[in-house]
């Protein structure tokens, strides 16, 4: 049995991942391509109960980053990596690119702290378990704090100063530039059918 392929799908809050996720199952179940869909942080039990916390309870930096990457040590193990194993796909809100923006980019967690935690928490022998593909949904801040302001009420990262999230999007941005061929960034702010476009175009090279 061959190995699943490994999606993850990134951006600021109100890029629209929400909906251009649903096309991207809906795309992968029309080619019979059969996959799992997850989240992070959460995915799994645990990981929903430290999900929670982390969106709401104010805490260190440190005891964040611990926090993101114990629920993610988790998620691979009880959900990630027996889905590939079992040749299904996985498609993930969110994965490590998230921590490394948010965290490191946003907040100011020492690179090397993030590397640490991205080591002992994803690297097998063969090196570190992570997508083969990132779509990173890319706005200008003005667009994402516009499509945020729809009456619900916010978490404790949505409710962040525009200079944190200056930093999260500039983050994202330089390591889509030092990983080319695995982060795609995909310009999210056109119309629906043109990110749809570019999305099969994207996916048909993957093999879905």
């Amino acid at each position: 049995m061959s190995r699943g392929r490994f999606i993850s799908l990134e951006g600021l809050d109100g890029a629209g991942k929400s909906t251009h996720l649903a096309w991207l199952t809906a795309h992968l179940a029309d080619r019979g391509i059969d996959h799992r869909v997850t989240r992070e942080p959460g995915g799994t039990p645990l990981g929903e109960q430290l999900r929670a916390l982390l969106l709401e309870q104010s805490m260190h930096l440190d005891t964040e980053a611990l926090l993101m990457f114990a629920a993610r040590r988790e998620h691979l193990a009880q959900v990630i990596e027996p889905a590939l194993a079992a040749g299904r796909w996985v498609v993930c809100d969110r994965f490590t690119d998230a921590t490394y923006a948010y965290q490191v980019g946003g907040r100011g967690l020492p690179l090397a702290t993030f590397e640490a935690l991205e080591r002992a928490v994803q690297g097998r022998p063969g090196g570190l378990v992570e997508p083969e593909l990132t779509l990173l949904f890319d706005v200008p801040l003005a667009v994402s704090r516009a499509r945020l302001a729809n009456g619900r009420e916010l978490d404790r990262f949505e409710r962040e100063a525009d200079d944190f999230f200056e930093r999260v999007r500039a983050a994202y941005l330089a390591r889509a530039a030092a990983a080319p061929q695995r982060i795609r960034v995909v310009d999210a702010s056109r119309p629906l059918d043109a990110i749809q476009a570019e999305l099969a175009a994207i996916l048909a090279g993957f093999g879905g």
